[in-house]
């Protein structure tokens, strides 16, 4: 039987949310690592998988152990109750991660922290029986509540060590100096518990407190640990700054075996959130004979160095696998990202064979770094790996097709704040609401605007490079295939063709027409590779391509739970592959998926390749499931699915995914690199926290398909050829940009690689 209510739904986790998980430290085994013993950096779970469940629950913990390496260190806080028990908790103050002030309404106290006058419940003013009714819960806002109702009970130290059985304990003592305030032992509390319970290591903020208990443990295999707080931070008992004393670090070693430290210690941010050159903290505490562990990494940050483009994978391999150092392990609020990280992608190398036939389509070129469609997002997304790049055509006025990520010209420019803001209009048949067209200007016109990068979650305070906000040069489709017909990496090209219809009918100008009579001069009609693949929502312009020696994809432009069998035939009658969104293939409800669908294995049925967008690599755009981690996204749906492709903003973080060693190891896969079960987490929200359901998705019909064939319409010719913003690739098949305005960028380009 279980002993306390939470253990029970921890160990059901253990089954049906993760099943089958192999623990694997991997085989890294022969890679030379630069830390302080030469072995993997080390793991250290904060509060278990505290970034998805309650702080130091038994459900947080189980979760760390059963999708992380397998010498996983668990991280407890601990707190001293009035009775002298050791709870794990995150912080000194109670109501900052429980329900306490709902249970003790008016027991709250103001006491002096560090010196500053400090109001709320403290553990020092309750016996630890006082609290078996009083329960765990997320205490960072941002993250999900969902879990709150599962009554997750607060744990003693004794707890964890004894039901979870980490491979490594970890205790951290923050307040040595207020328990002894009120008269609690921190050192008679760890002298105590490690006659009984195995710990591995003890951390503290304090000089005095590590030092009393130093001689004690000089004898066994417990590692006490510096943890350094903020520079300017006083160290209490030697008056010092923190600051002061990482220039002492020889005077550490005297009382500890290892640092903790901040990862801006380590990786100073500008006051623009972009890396400033490292320091030297690694070296220097290596050289002293100190373990560096560096802190506050977690999936979900919204701060995170632009450098990393939103990916926390690419944030730990910047402190593990950079050349120069490696720190000896990682604190992480998600245990499952640094696991992947150590395992399966350090030490990769660029050129790394693939071990996954997974294609990937850019969104605009390389658009999570770069305003979408101009020069220098392809240039990013073919040197970040991408193996087709896509140009969604527009038309100008003067009949000129070129890139553009939409028709309306207020979404990728600043089109709005130019001088042509008097163009604004509404065209129904397009969109809803107003917009400044691309068939209002012409080319000369456009190439007077200014890019702008894509800020889908704005809305969160999460912005894509502003640095480079404005940067790089439209092109046109001429110039978009003369710049990709010679990077030999690639091995194709994607045309995108929207609004076909109604440029047509209302502007005469034939998209299409204009589209393959580009293709032809620049010789594409007569090439195998690269393959041109042309991708509509429009049937009606899929056939009358058809016949050409391209692959046609059918863009499903609405979320779909499936299609009928005659349906899937329509579309093979005139396609060759089709694009879903990812919510038609694992929908969810609010951010948590509710289960799968049969779209994927549906349409492969039928000998469709399955391409899914959009991976992007910000949190916010995936599901709590997936950890607020874009690679694990990316793997559930390819380990998960077997979908031929995925369609991205981010090619960089694909490109590595494929190339990582974890994958094709068959049962000895390990649990970070396993597909996420759809609906793994739902079950564990009680079902009057969630709200109504919604009405599901549709059935995608033969009438959703069918289209009357496309208007007529005219290619309409300039005059003379338009000015080239892009020169030709040069022979060697590595493009460049010539502008001299321009050098500056590309620079600024290669630092951000």
């Amino acid at each position: 039987m279980c002993r306390v209510r939470d253990l029970c739904i921890a160990l059901f986790v253990l089954h049906s949310v993760i099943v089958a998980l192999v623990s694997a430290r991997g085989s890294n085994t022969t890679s030379r690592w630069q830390t302080l013993s030469g072995a993997a950096p080390l793991v250290v779970a904060r509060g278990g998988f505290s970034g998805l469940f309650p702080d130091s629950s038994s459900l947080a913990y189980a979760l760390a152990i059963r999708t992380s390496v397998s010498d996983l260190i668990l991280w407890c806080d601990v707190q001293l109750t009035k009775d002298g028990v050791g709870v794990c908790f995150p912080y000194l103050k109670l109501d900052n991660s429980s329900n306490i002030a709902d249970v003790f309404k008016n027991k709250q106290k103001e006491y002096l922290v560090d010196g500053v006058p400090t109001r709320g419940w403290f553990s020092v003013d309750f016996n630890h029986s006082d609290l078996e009714n009083v329960f765990l819960t997320q205490g960072i806002y941002s993250r999900t509540a969902y879990f709150d109702s599962n009554l997750f009970q607060i744990l003693t130290v004794q707890d964890v060590r004894q039901q979870m059985k980490p491979s490594a304990f970890w205790l951290n003592i923050e307040h040595d100096a207020f328990y002894l305030q009120h008269n609690l032992s921190m050192r008679s509390f760890v002298l105590s518990v490690s006659r009984t319970v195995v710990v591995d290591y003890i951390s503290s903020p304090e000089v005095g407190f590590l030092r009393s208990i130093a001689a004690r443990f000089a004898k066994n295999k417990t590692k006490l640990v510096f943890r350094f707080r903020q520079k300017v931070d006083i160290e209490p008992s030697t008056n010092q700054t923190y600051e002061s004393l990482l220039k002492n670090l020889t005077f550490i070693k005297t009382f500890a075996s290892g640092i903790i430290v901040p990862k801006s210690y380590i990786w100073p941010l500008d006051s623009n959130l972009y890396l400033q050159p490292s320091t030297s903290v690694v070296s220097d505490a290596h050289k002293a004979g100190l373990e560096v562990f560096a802190s506050d990494f977690v999936n979900d940050d919204a701060q995170m160095s632009y450098n990393y483009s939103y990916d926390p994978l690419a944030e730990y391999l910047n402190f593990i696998d950079n050349g120069e150092f490696s720190v000896d392990g990682v604190i992480s609020d998600f245990p499952i990202t640094p696991s992947a990280a150590i395992d399966c992608f350090a030490h990769l190398g660029k050129n790394a064979p693939k071990q996954a036939d997974l294609l990937i389509i850019t969104k605009f070129g390389a658009s999570g770094d770069y305003p979408g469609c101009t020069d220098l997002a392809y240039l990013r997304a073919i040197d970040d790996g991408a193996d087709v790049i896509d140009c969604p055509v527009q038309m100008t006025k003067d009949g000129i097709p070129i890139c553009l990520p939409t028709i309306n010209l207020i979404e990728s420019t600043n089109a709005a704040q130019s001088s042509f803001s008097n163009l604004l209009t509404t065209i129904p048949e397009i969109q809803q609401g107003s917009g400044i067209f691309t068939f209002s200007l012409t080319w000369n016109d456009i190439q007077t605007l200014k890019p702008s990068i894509s800020n889908p979650q704005a809305k969160y305070q999460m912005f894509r490079n502003p640095k480079f906000k404005d940067a790089g040069n439209f092109v046109t489709l001429s110039h978009f295939l003369a710049l990709t017909k010679n990077a030999s990496s690639l091995s194709g090209v994607l045309i995108s063709i929207e609004n076909a219809a109604y440029l047509a009918e209302k502007q005469n100008l034939s998209v299409t027409n204009a589209v393959l009579t580009a293709l032809s001069k620049a010789g594409y009609d007569q090439l195998i590779t690269p393959k041109v693949m042309i991708q509509s929502p429009n049937s009606s312009v899929l056939k009358k391509v058809k016949g050409a020696n391209y692959e046609l994809v059918y863009k499903v432009d609405e979320t779909i739970r499936g299609a009928l069998n005659a349906t899937v035939e329509d579309i093979k009658s005139f396609a060759q592959s089709v694009v879903v969104d990812k919510i038609s293939v694992l929908p969810e409800r609010k951010a948590f998926l509710t289960g799968q669908t049969d779209v994927v294995a549906k349409l492969q049925s039928f000998k469709l390749p399955v391409y899914v967008e959009t991976f992007s690599n910000e949190f916010i755009s995936q599901a709590w499931d997936f950890f607020s981690d874009a690679t694990v996204e990316i793997n559930s749906f390819y380990q998960g699915f077997n979908i031929s492709g995925v369609v991205t903003d981010f090619p960089k973080t694909s490109a590595r995914y494929r190339r990582n060693r974890c994958l094709n190891r068959g049962n000895k896969t390990p649990p970070y690199m396993l597909a996420i079960p759809p609906a793994g987490l739902l079950q564990f929200i009680a079902a009057v926290s969630m709200p109504p359901a919604e009405a599901p998705y549709p059935i995608l019909t033969e009438a959703d398909v069918v289209e009357p064939p496309l208007p007529a319409g005219s290619a309409k010719s300039p005059s003379a050829s338009p000015t080239r913003t892009t020169p030709a690739p040069l022979p060697s098949g590595q493009p460049k940009v010539a502008a001299i305005s321009n050098l500056a960028m590309l620079l600024a380009v290669i630092l951000l690689l």
